[in-house]
C-alpha cells in the first residue's frame, strides 16, 4: 500500500477547518484535520510532498520525514507543526480503517469509552452576571457537565476599542495587564453567578487568553478560590513559564495552560517544573495524535491531568477523542462550535456529541464519514475543495 495523494478542503466555520484526505492505491483513504491558520493548506501540500510513494502504515518515520523536510535538523513549531499535524490525523485514520480497527486501538486502547466534552461559553449576551449565569443555566439543559467562560471580555471597567480606518484592528483599552480592583470585583460577581446558576456539582473553568500580569492574576485566582473553580485558563502570556509557575504556586485554584506550546518538546519545562495544574495541549495544532499521547504519558509521571483545547470541526475533535480516550490522565475536552448549527451534520449518522459526552464506537477509524454536501456547501471561497475549485 503507498501513498498516492495528499489533498485538502477548507471549511469556513467559526474557525476555517481545514481538513485533509490521504488517499492510496489500494482504494483505502484517511481523513484528518490541521488547526486553522493562514497558509496551512498550502504548507499541507508542501509538507505532504516528501511522502508521495511510502507505505502510510509507517507514520512515525512520515511524521519524521516530514518534520526533518520543513525544518532541516532544527526544531519547528508554528503553522508547519499544524498542516503536519493535520496529516498525522489523516494517517492514523488510514491505518486504522486499513486494520478495521478505532484508532484508539492504536494507542494501546481505552480506558474510557465515554470522553466528557466542555462547552465554551465564550460570554454572556451583556456584561452583568446574570447575563453569564442565564447562558450556563441554558448550557447545563442541553446536557453539559462542564463548561468554560471567558473572564477577559469587555466589562464596565474595560472597554473594547476598534480603528475605524481598520476594524480588523482591535484591542483592549487600557492596554496593559493590570486588573483594577473594580474589574477584579466583576469579575468575582461574574463566577459567584455561574457557580450559583448551575450548583456545585458542574465543572466550571475560567479563561484570562494571557491577558495579565502576575500580581495581578494571582489576586483574581485567590479570590476565586471559594468557587471552587476547574481552573483559571492562560492566566499570563505564554512565553513565560516561571511566570505561569508563579501565579500555579500562589493560589489553590488550579491554572490550566498549554495551547500554545509544539510538540513533546515544547510541554518539557512547563511538565517538569509543574508550572500549571492541568496541560491543554491542541492536538491538531502541536503535532497530532502521537505527540499528544506522548505529552500526556509525561505529564502522567506528575499526575498532571490532560485537558485539551479544541477548536476543530467533528473531524478533528472525534480523531482526538480516540487519543484522548487511551490517555490515563485525561479529564475534559472542549467544544467551541455551539454557534455553528451546522457542526454536527458535517458527518453523516448522530451527532458526535450527545449530551455533553462523545461515545465512541467500534468502527473503524475515527469512525466518521463526511457528509460532502454540508462540507462543500460551506467550503471557503476560493479555496479547493479536495483538489476541485470552490
Amino acid at each position: 500500500m503507498k501513498i498516492t495523494r495528499v489533498s485538502t478542503a477548507v471549511i469556513a466555520g467559526n474557525f476555517d477547518w481545514v481538513l485533509v484526505r490521504v488517499e492510496t492505491d489500494a482504494g483505502v483513504s484517511g481523513l484528518g484535520e490541521a488547526y486553522w491558520g493562514a497558509g496551512v493548506a498550502e504548507l499541507v501540500a508542501k509538507s505532504s510532498e516528501c511522502i508521495i510513494g511510502e507505505d502510510p502504515r509507517n507514520v512515525g518515520k512520515l511524521y519524521e520525514k516530514m518534520i526533518r523536510r520543513m525544518s532541516g535538523a532544527g526544531s519547528l513549531a508554528g503553522a508547519t507543526v499544524t498542516a503536519i499535524s493535520g496529516i498525522e490525523l489523516a494517517l492514523w485514520d488510514l491505518v486504522a480503517r486499513s486494520l478495521n480497527t478505532p484508532i484508539s486501538t492504536l494507542f494501546g486502547g481505552r480506558f474510557r469509552d465515554r470522553i466528557r466534552i466542555y462547552a465554551d461559553c465564550h460570554a454572556g449576551a451583556d456584561q452583568t452576571p446574570e447575563s453569564f449565569a442565564e447562558k450556563a443555566r441554558a448550557t447545563v439543559a442541553a446536557g453539559f457537565t462542564a463548561l468554560k467562560f471567558d473572564l477577559d471580555v469587555p466589562n464596565p471597567y474595560r472597554h473594547l476599542v476598534v480603528d475605524d480606518t481598520d476594524p480588523a484592528n482591535h484591542w483592549f483599552e487600557p492596554y496593559n495587564r493590570t486588573i483594577g480592583a473594580s474589574e477584579r470585583q466583576w469579575m468575582v460577581e461574574v463566577v459567584a453567578a455561574v457557580r450559583d446558576a448551575v450548583g456545585p456539582d458542574i465543572l466550571v473553568g475560567m479563561d484570562c487568553h494571557w491577558k495579565y500580569a502576575v500580581p495581578d492574576v494571582i489576586k483574581l485566582a485567590q479570590a476565586l478560590e471559594q468557587f471552587d473553580l476547574l481552573w483559571l485558563e492562560d492566566p499570563v502570556p505564554p512565553e513565560n513559564i516561571a511566570a505561569q509557575a508563579e501565579v500555579t504556586r500562589n493560589t489553590r485554584t488550579p491554572t490550566c495552560t498549554g495551547e500554545n506550546l509544539y510538540r513533546k518538546h515544547g510541554y518539557r519545562e512547563l511538565i517538569e517544573t509543574q508550572a500549571a495544574r492541568i496541560i491543554a495541549p491542541d492536538i491538531p495544532k502541536m503535532g497530532g495524535l502521537l505527540e499528544a499521547k506522548k505529552v500526556a504519558d509525561h505529564a502522567d509521571t506528575y499526575y498532571i491531568p490532560i485537558a485539551p483545547h479544541n477548536v476543530a470541526s467533528p473531524v478533528g475533535t472525534v480523531a482526538a477523542a480516540h487519543v484522548c480516550a487511551a490517555m490515563s490522565n485525561f479529564l475534559v475536552m472542549e467544544f467551541h462550535a455551539s454557534d455553528v448549527p451546522w457542526w454536527a451534520t458535517m458527518v453523516d449518522g448522530d451527532p458526535p456529541i450527545r449530551d455533553g459526552f462523545i461515545t465512541l464506537t467500534d468502527a473503524p477509524g475515527h469512525g466518521l464519514t463526511l457528509n460532502e454536501d454540508v462540507a462543500r456547501a460551506n467550503a471557503k471561497p476560493g479555496t479547493t475543495f479536495f483538489g476541485d475549485a470552490v
